[in-house]
């Protein structure tokens, strides 16, 4: 019969309250969202669908949405054709010149995202990108890439290169090639990448703080300004909702993780 030794229940009681630290947050705003109170309050002494009506029913509130998904929707289209492009370079090439470009991609992700807001601010101010959708999918891009490159490059590391070669060998260019062998097999690497760009684009507050403004202000920086004036309830409910759009997204990347993972179980 097999025991479970000491040190094995401490390690995982231990993740389970770290897994319950961290999801807390989460388990309080939800119910909030659900208070019929004028203030936020937990537990709520009673449930209605106000602080939904409320938001649904707000124009300033829906044009945040279509500008927070609107700028989601681009950058993550951005973001793949980069990073999957720097991804392919990266496996076909080991040059110093090539490493080099890796870690300038993957900089956003090592930089804190205040300087890297603030050094966006000051590009910006002097081109004329400030308050703009063109600047905001540019920086949501360049914040996104960094998830791109590590999800493609992953999804290359278990690709045959024979494959393309042989593509190659019976009259294909490089470009054809790739588009006809190579990316229907690393596509889930690439819609992965994708979609964990998007849900980074549709979160992204801070960038959003320093550029951001007028009309073209995305969700999550119209909602810290709402936090900052006045404690609306309704926060909470689109909270809840990006939370929801969050699992979703993260749900789906696991079922096309498991998909492309029996697929090449079946193909070998």
């Amino acid at each position: 019969m097999r025991t479970t030794s000491p040190a094995r229940v401490a390690a995982f009681l231990f993740a389970g309250l770290v897994l319950l630290w961290l999801i807390l947050p989460v388990l309080i705003v939800i119910p909030m969202s659900f208070s019929e109170s004028r203030f936020l309050t937990f537990p709520p002494k009673a449930l209605s669908l106000r602080w939904y009506h409320a938001y649904l029913g707000s124009s300033l509130w829906l044009r945040a949405t279509r500008v927070s998904l609107g700028v989601a929707a681009a950058s993550a289209a951005l973001a793949s054709v980069i990073g999957t492009a720097a991804a392919y370079a990266l496996n076909i090439s080991n040059t110093r010149v090539l490493k080099l470009l890796k870690l300038v991609l993957l900089l956003p992700l090592m930089v804190p995202i205040v300087i890297t807001g603030v050094g966006i601010f000051l590009v910006y101010a002097r081109v004329g990108l400030l308050a703009t959708i063109t600047g905001l999918v540019l920086a949501n891009t360049m914040l996104g890439v960094p998830y791109v490159l590590t999800s493609v490059l992953g999804a290359l590391g278990q690709f045959d290169p024979a494959q393309e070669m042989v593509a190659r060998s019976l009259g294909m260019n490089r470009l054809r090639a790739f588009f006809a062998v190579t990316l229907p097999q690393i596509a889930p690497g690439v819609l992965s990448g994708a979609l964990f760009a998007f849900v980074a684009s549709l979160d992204e507050t801070v960038v959003a703080l320093f550029i951001s403004g007028g009309r073209y202000q995305p969700l999550t920086k119209r909602m810290f300004t709402a936090l900052r004036d006045e404690i609306d309830p309704t926060i909470a409910a689109i909270s809840t909702m990006l939370t929801l759009v969050s699992c979703i997204v993260a749900a789906s990347v696991m079922l096309n993780a498991r998909r492309s993972e029996r697929r090449r179980r079946l193909r070998a």
